[in-house]
């Protein structure tokens, strides 16, 4: 598994845009862009003790969530596989296979449960469309 541990916003500048999550204390730098492959995730631990599990698609987008499986509490979305269904982008958990929107985190197999959404920007440049 491929664990980020998130710096604050105020990290040296990697080769290619550093993708950055907003948390409880403000934005924190996760990983270079070019540390992302689409398909697959990582985990970053947060400062708070909590896990985003942090995607890009192919085109180049990032997504972050909780990294908690809400039904089994492991630790494990950001080794899902990813896809979509309906044009809406989703992980698949590993474990039970309940799929997961990227966007607004909720269950399509399940809408009555959900995981945490983070915002994401690149190199300070807010994602468009990402208020959670």
């Amino acid at each position: 598994m491929t664990t980020a541990t998130a710096t604050s916003s105020a990290a040296p500048a990697l080769s290619s845009p550093t993708v950055e999550i907003l948390g409880p204390e403000g934005w924190l730098a996760v990983c270079s862009l070019g540390d992302l492959t689409p398909g697959r995730g990582v985990a970053a631990l947060l400062p708070d003790g909590s896990q985003a599990a942090v995607f890009v698609d192919r085109g180049g987008r990032p997504y972050a969530i909780g990294n908690q499986d809400p039904f089994t509490g492991a630790q494990v979305l950001s080794r899902g596989l990813t896809g979509s269904a309906a044009d809406r982008p989703f992980v698949a958990s590993p474990l039970l296979k309940q799929r997961f929107d990227l966007e607004t985190g909720e269950c399509l197999d399940d809408p009555e449960t959900s995981v945490p959404v983070y915002r994401v920007r690149m190199d300070g440049a807010a994602d468009g469309g990402r208020d959670d």
